[in-house]
């Protein structure tokens, strides 16, 4: 994918005050607008400046951009650093308004809904409508331009990871981010917010808790915005879940699943007993109603089974598995030929 340096599409140095880049989308929009423009590449330069404003103009969009650094090149081949974007969560990107919103692969991986889940805010929420964050950067600049009337400030989104078991029993977890502020000179910089968090029990990755009035400050008496944090699980050696159910690999032996056993089985809200039916076979899935994600209606906790055999590393280890294959004449190929039935 190639780097799309927004900055020199609207010819603006990075230090631009918001203002700045409203004003120098307008000049170049007026100029290239498909309606007068006789460039023969008009079209996509009005394009292209409908999506660099996208990004520049929204204070949390503008924010994370640049975090990725001035070392890049206009066109230059590029990937995005790992977790270049932590602590932002982008809405209403690509939205278009007052360009194609057909943008970049650039924008689309960086930028698109697709990538935090399409999360959509309330719409209408204090008369907003549904403009989201581009919007609310708008405000937030015509606040800055010494708009005299009442507005609600910017919402801001961030994601908070989790331990899988803090969905089980809740939690309180400190938070630190970074939120996009304009200073006094209308520059987009990042201000250090730490927040004290409850963590409710029976919270599903991908769900967003919202904390009123803890997003962006209010302008004149209107309302401070909200910070919404999407959940995400940290990685976890053993569970995987999916929505409400969480599933495990269990290692038994091969007689456990020959004969049958009570295995004990960790959970992360505590250690089960289980019974493994006799004749079970590798994979075979035993579920634990109730016990995965709680919630009104709770989810389950699959139990896979994994046999696990013994290793054959002594004279008697052998000798065991010598009389086994005596006693068994056990042929596990025969009804495998490796062509399709």
């Amino acid at each position: 994918m190639k780097y799309r340096d927004y900055y020199e599409i609207l010819g603006l140095q990075r230090t631009a005050t918001q203002d700045e880049v409203r004003r120098a989308y307008r000049k170049l929009a007026r100029k290239y607008h498909p309606d007068v423009s006789q460039q023969t590449d008009g079209e996509e330069r009005f394009k292209e400046l409908g999506e660099a404003y996208q990004v520049l103009k929204d204070t949390e969009k503008r924010a994370a951009y640049d975090r990725l650094g001035h070392q890049w090149q206009n066109g230059q081949d590029f990937q995005p650093p790992p977790d270049w974007d932590e602590g932002f969560e982008f809405s209403g990107a690509g939205n278009g308004r007052g360009a194609d919103a057909s943008f970049s692969d650039f924008f689309e991986a960086m930028f698109s809904d697709a990538r935090t889940g399409g999360h959509a805010r309330q719409a209408g929420r204090r008369g907003r409508g549904s403009e989201h964050a581009a919007g609310a950067a708008d405000d937030l600049e015509g606040a800055w331009r010494g708009a005299q009337r009442s507005m609600p400030g910017q919402d801001l989104h961030t994601r908070v990871v989790i331990d899988l078991e803090d969905a089980y029993h809740g939690a309180q977890r400190s938070i630190s981010l970074q939120m996009p502020v304009l200073d006094a000179h209308g520059h987009v910089v990042l201000q250090p917010l730490t927040l004290n968090v409850t963590i409710p029990r029976g919270v599903r990755a991908g769900q967003h808790l919202r904390l009123a009035g803890q997003g962006a400050a209010r302008v004149g008496q209107g309302p401070p915005g909200d910070l919404y944090m999407e959940i995400t699980f940290r990685e976890h050696p053993h569970f995987r879940v999916d929505g409400r159910d969480v599933s495990l690999d269990v290692p038994v032996a091969p007689w456990e699943a020959a004969l049958g056993a009570h295995v004990t089985v960790p959970t992360p809200d505590g250690s089960v007993e289980l019974t493994v039916p006799a004749g079970s076979a590798a994979g075979r899935r035993l579920r634990l109603k109730g016990k995965g994600i709680p919630g009104k209606t709770p989810g389950d906790l699959y139990v896979i089974l994994a046999i696990v055999l013994p290793p054959a590393d002594s004279d008697s280890a052998r000798a065991a598995y010598d009389a086994m294959r005596q006693a068994f004449h056990f042929e596990p190929r025969a009804n495998f030929t490796g062509t399709r039935p």
